[in-house]
C-alpha cells in the first residue's frame, strides 16, 4: 500500500502488522493441519469428508496468500521461516496423532473456531480505519465460518450413523 493509503489508514500500523502475522502463521498450520489430517484419517464418510478437508485446507492456503500480501502493503514482513510460526500463532496446531475421523474433525473444529476469533479481532480492529484489511478480514471471517459449520454439520452426520447403527443391533 501506498504512503497515502496508509496514512489515511488511521490504525496502529505495526500493532495490525502483529496480528496479521499471528493470522498468516496460523494459515499455514491449518493449512497442514487439514492436509495431514485429511491423508491419515479413517472411519466413517472418510471418502466423502476427505476432499473437503483438502478443500479447505486449499482455502486456507488461499487466506495466507492474501494475509501476506496485506502485510507486505502495509510495508511489513510476512514471517519468513516455519519455526515462527509456532512462535506468533495463537491458535495451535494439533497432530494428527489419533487418525480416527471424528478426533480429525474436532481438531479442525477447534482450529476453526480460533481462526473465526482471530479474524473478527482483526476485523473489529480495522472496522472504519482500514476498509482494505477490514475487507480482506471479514471475507475470510465468513469463509472460516462456513468452514465451522462444515465440519459441525461432518460430526452431526457421523452422530446420526452410530445412532442408526445402535438401533440395528438392539
Amino acid at each position: 500500500m501506498g504512503k497515502e493509503g496508509i496514512r489515511i489508514a488511521s490504525v496502529d500500523v505495526e500493532k495490525l502488522l502483529e496480528m496479521l502475522n499471528a493470522a498468516l502463521a496460523e494459515e499455514w498450520l491449518a493449512y497442514y493441519q487439514y492436509w495431514i489430517g485429511a491423508k491419515v484419517m479413517e472411519g466413517p464418510m472418510r471418502s466423502e469428508i476427505e476432499p473437503e478437508l483438502l478443500l479447505h485446507a486449499s482455502q486456507e492456503l488461499n487466506h495466507a496468500v492474501m494475509v501476506a500480501d496485506r502485510i507486505i502493503q502495509l510495508g511489513g514482513t510476512p514471517l519468513l521461516h516455519p519455526n515462527d510460526w509456532f512462535k506468533h500463532a495463537g491458535c495451535s496446531y494439533d497432530a494428527p496423532v489419533d487418525s480416527y475421523i471424528e478426533a480429525i474433525l474436532e481438531q479442525n473444529l477447534n482450529g476453526e473456531r480460533c481462526a473465526i476469533r482471530r479474524y473478527n479481532e482483526i476485523a473489529t480492529f480495522t472496522n472504519g480505519k482500514d476498509h482494505m484489511t477490514h475487507q480482506m478480514a471479514t471475507q475470510i471471517l465468513a469463509e472460516e465460518i462456513e468452514h465451522e459449520n462444515d465440519i459441525e454439520d461432518w460430526i452431526t452426520d457421523i452422530n446420526r450413523m452410530k445412532e442408526e447403527i445402535k438401533k440395528f443391533k438392539l
